[in-house]
């Protein structure tokens, strides 16, 4: 699936308010969808489609809702509830129990219940809550996907700074990748972003630590103005809590946009991808590196290394992280290490190198051996060298030279 996003422009205040109710009568359904699994048992994804037209007759809001938009809010509520089964079936020790949303802030509507122009400038809302017709405002790529695909389903999401249109297309990207023969296995941290067992460092910009003094300095202001137990909160709060948002959605695109680039780079210059599988969950419980950890956005950046390794064919492999840093790359001897000392130094083979870089060559050689091939260097000359182990189908042979892979050999 493919979805692209454009903005909502040269609307009424009106017609914003009627996106606002459009949302809240999504995320009512949604709750109801869920309260009716939690009181009956066999609770069915038919169910909850019949439950919706029940609430359309109860409820007169509700049926200003288009009916794929209500069929749309119960199949949130229907995945929120598989999920649940999944983890339990698995024995997870986070169930994810459904719960119900209070912040909800997007519509999703199918087929119906909206109408593109034909030059995909306009959307045209055509449900009882009477929206009528916004501005798209895309870029070329966009519009030609408008024009091009066919769309199967349009999300209205609202954010600090204004309402966007999502189209969902059903369609998968497929891109031709160079291949450069190229492999790297990169270390996750936090003095450097990443670093690759050639000792290439990258280092995060820390979007959060640069932009605490403004939201210190808006999170004040929104405190002045707030007074307890007045409802509703005055007009200038709510200017306010719109500023207060608007930082932290900028924080939020700088992190996005942060990771595309630095996974589109790596894995259009590599053919193999070697990354650990961090558990970050666990580690944000360290609170004095919380917020660092949190900030650096890993797990964004993991997810669009994965994407752009389907797009183009290389192989990105996530490793488990366990004694990477403690493992000498050299000799396997491992080497206890407190996370405060960043060299490694090896008392059997003497091998003395960043602690990042010998993460980075185990990382290297966990995901080659993964893909059949075993991955050496040689300290002397500096070159490395693999060779692919005998499969059922054969044996095949890639050599490597300062860390290139022969692309032509069948490897990939």
């Amino acid at each position: 699936m493919i979805v692209r996003e454009a903005k909502l422009l040269n609307g009424t205040k009106e017609q914003y308010q009627a996106l606002d109710d459009a949302i809240r009568t999504a995320q009512f359904i949604r709750n109801k969808a869920v309260r009716y699994w939690m009181d009956n048992q066999g609770v069915s994804k038919g169910d909850l489609y019949k439950l919706c037209k029940d609430l359309a007759t109860e409820f007169g809001f509700a049926l200003k809702l288009n009916s794929a938009a209500r069929q749309a809010s119960a199949e949130r509520a229907w995945a929120a509830i598989s999920n649940f089964y999944k983890r339990c079936k698995k024995q997870e020790k986070k169930k994810g129990y459904p719960k119900f949303k209070k912040h909800c802030r997007s519509v999703e509507y199918k087929v119906s219940g909206w109408k593109l122009s034909d030059d995909c400038k306009i959307i045209t809302f055509t449900d009882g809550f009477k929206v009528g017709s916004l501005s798209v405002f895309c870029n070329s790529s966009t519009r030609e996907d408008l024009h091009r695909l066919k769309i199967n389903r349009v999300r209205v999401v609202r954010r600090a700074d204004g309402y966007y249109a999502q189209f969902c297309f059903d369609a998968d990207r497929k891109e031709v990748g160079e291949f450069t023969g190229n492999v790297v296995g990169l270390d996750l941290g936090l003095k450097y972003f990443t670093k690759d067992q050639n000792d290439n460092a990258v280092i995060y910009p820390q979007f959060l630590r640069k932009s605490e003094r403004r939201l210190k300095k808006q999170s004040k202001r929104l405190s002045k103005k707030f007074v307890k137990g007045k409802k509703p909160q005055s007009i200038n709060y709510h200017s306010y809590r719109k500023r207060l948002g608007k930082v932290h959605l900028k924080i939020t695109r700088q992190r996005k946009d942060w990771a595309i680039k630095q996974a589109r780079c790596v894995v259009h210059s590599n053919d193999v991808i070697v990354y650990e599988d961090l558990k970050i969950a666990n580690m944000v419980k360290n609170h004095h590196l919380a917020k660092s950890i949190s900030d650096a956005s890993w797990h964004q950046f993991t997810q669009w290394l994965d994407y752009y390794g389907k797009i183009w064919d290389k192989a990105v492999v996530a490793v488990s992280p366990n004694y990477t840093s403690q493992d000498c790359s050299s000799c396997g001897h491992r080497v206890k290490k407190s996370l405060s000392t960043r060299t490694h130094l090896c008392a059997s083979c003497g091998v003395e190198i960043c602690r990042d870089t010998n993460a980075a060559i185990n990382i290297l050689k966990k995901g080659m051996k993964i893909l059949g091939v075993e991955w050496q260097k040689n300290s002397t000359s500096g070159q490395e060298e693999s060779a692919e182990q005998s499969g059922k189908h054969g044996e095949k042979t890639a050599n490597t030279i300062n860390g290139k892979l022969d692309i032509a050999s069948g490897f990939l």
